[in-house]
């Protein structure tokens, strides 16, 4: 197995940190102080535990929230008529143990979360339901506790978290997810050994299988009623889907609701700054109050009513008229699509027909000098919608463009790309941005996705490369809602670097020093390589041939 280049040290500020912090209602500013547990788990250990009674008499319908954060930082507001329970996770502030982020959360060997949910229903004030609350370590915990199978858990509201550790968070596409794994770890105080647990298994073996909560829930048919809240630039973008679909395919009771934020609900989103309505979250989204009431204290409140799936379609930001920018609701995901290829194409283009002959574009990648991260799915560097066109004038990043759009397109879904291509490396990476052109030249980012090359036909076996023999590879871009505006073009870039969103890949398998690749890139009959894109007819753009929506 190849080794990925050293972790570069990111900057991290206090705000980043903070993130969970914008996610979660504030508490009252007086609270009653808390009677403090050293609860047991099956092992031994003890793990801080803060009970913060209800304001009327018990026994009470429970909130859990289970954090790594240190859980006086973590009480949610609004909720004085239940009992609210915050717990340090394993090896976490006040709590004893050694802390593995996540591993101990689940179904493995120690099953801290369902531990504690049985200790909660043995004692007399609770009233015998239990609902989880958090937002993205938080809404992990709660992920993986799910999985565990707990009983007396009746709901859930899973607020930008990850289902699957490895393809969500660690190895999204096969790739170290450098900046937020590494910087995370490091910048919250978890051992040394947690990176290094987490770099000693780049396959998706039986390590991550016990920490993907998304295979889990649907195997065991797990039916915990959940609201499920994401963004389209967040960290757990796919994620989030994931879970929604997952469990909606075994269980009825799940909600879904994606904004155009990055990790916390947001208004300016990288370069772009969205209409206010991107801050008007829709119910159940961020109401705790209203959905702890439905499901803990049986109160009919509307929300079987509301629609399963409510999400932002996005648009060109500043362009007075412009379509998309609001909010839509359906009754499941994914919504209805067209799979449409736009083709790789001679001159750099983009087109709506493969190519009557095979073309080839070359670049060479060094991971020496890898292509910088600018926007996208991040949480200690700058995230969202940036201008991608700093990058797009090195030789190592090939761009393919579209004409300009005769009328408005919609895509909303997840975007695959399906590539042909050879490296002279036995083992290397390709990364690919879908961007929405802007008639001023603005090349604003609007989902991106990577894979390793090894893992082209499998996680869990990564095979290497023939050098030069041409392969069929499928990149997930991961899923995305949005409407190209009238006079705007597509734009796909692609290249094999993205540091520090992911760890630079030295093109190796195995041991030895970073070497440089050359990449060749195949398009047109034969090796149609193309963008598949979820095109929204419905609405935007009215029924139409796609040769319409071209010049």
């Amino acid at each position: 197995m190849s080794r990925y280049l050293p972790l570069r040290r990111a900057g991290l500020g206090l705000a980043a940190l903070l993130v969970v912090g914008v996610l979660l209602p504030a508490a009252a500013a007086e609270q009653a102080a808390p009677q403090t547990h050293l609860v047991p788990m099956r092992d031994g250990v003890h793990l801080a535990t803060d009970v913060y009674p209800g304001q009327e008499q018990g026994p009470w319908p429970v909130v859990l929230v289970r954090t790594p954060y240190g859980k006086k930082n973590s009480r949610p507001g609004g909720l004085e008529d239940y009992a609210v329970v915050v717990q340090d996770v394993r090896g976490r502030y006040d709590s004893e143990g050694h802390a593995l982020a996540f591993f101990d959360d689940g179904w493995g060997e120690r099953q801290d979360g369902l531990d504690t949910v049985k200790w909660i229903l043995a004692q007399p004030w609770c009233s015998g339901s239990i609902g989880t609350f958090g937002g993205s370590a938080l809404g992990i915990t709660q992920t993986m506790l799910a999985g565990a199978e707990p009983p007396g858990v009746v709901c859930q509201q899973i607020v930008v978290g990850a289902g699957s550790m490895y393809h969500d968070a660690a190895y999204p596409g096969g790739l170290f997810g450098e900046s937020l794994m590494a910087g995370w770890l490091k910048a919250t105080g978890w051992p040394e050994d947690n990176l290094q647990t987490m770099l000693a298994h780049p396959a998706y073996d039986d390590l991550w299988r016990t920490v993907d909560a998304t295979a889990r829930v649907q195997r065991r048919r797990v039916s915990i009623p959940a609201v499920h809240v994401g963004g389209w630039y967040d960290i757990f973008t796919q994620g989030t889907i994931d879970s929604f679909v997952a469990r909606s395919r075994v269980a009825p009771n799940q909600w879904l609701v994606m904004g155009p934020w990055p990790h916390g609900i947001k208004q300016k989103v990288g370069e772009l700054l969205f209409p206010a309505n991107a801050r008007q979250v829709p119910r159940p989204g961020m109401d705790a109050p209203f959905w702890m009431a439905y499901w803990l204290k049986g109160e009919a409140n509307g929300l079987p009513d509301l629609p399963r799936v409510q999400y932002y379609v996005m648009g060109a930001c500043g362009e007075k008229g412009a379509p998309g920018n609001e909010w839509r609701s359906a009754p499941r995901w994914p919504v209805p699509a067209q799979p449409t290829p736009l083709y790789l194409a001679p001159g750099s283009r983009l087109s709506q027909q493969a190519p009557a002959q095979e073309g080839t574009r070359r670049y060479h990648y060094d991971p020496r000098q890898p292509v910088p991260t600018r926007g996208g799915r991040n949480l200690l560097i700058p995230a969202g919608a940036l201008d991608q066109r700093p990058n797009e004038g090195r030789p190592d990043v090939l761009t393919f463009t579209s004409p300009p759009l005769r009328e408005p397109l919609e895509v909303t879904g997840r975007i695959t790309l399906r590539l042909w291509a050879a490296s002279s490396a036995p083992d290397t990476a390709f990364v690919a941005t879908l961007c929405d052109v802007y008639p001023d030249g603005r090349s604003m980012l609007v989902t991106e996705g990577a894979l390793r090359a090894a893992c082209r036909r499998s996680f869990l076996q990564p095979t290497p490369l023939e050098p030069g023999q041409v392969y069929e590879f499928r990149v997930d871009l991961a899923s995305t809602s949005i409407i190209f505006n009238r006079g705007h073009r597509l734009r796909l870039d692609l290249t094999s670097s993205s540091a520090p969103r992911y760890a630079v890949h030295p093109n190796l398998w195995g041991q030895g020093e970073p070497q440089v690749a050359r990449q060749a890139i195949h398009y047109g009959a034969g090796r149609p390589s193309a963008l598949l894109l979820p095109v929204v007819r419905h609405r935007w753009p009215p029924p139409a041939a796609w040769d319409r929506h071209l010049r």
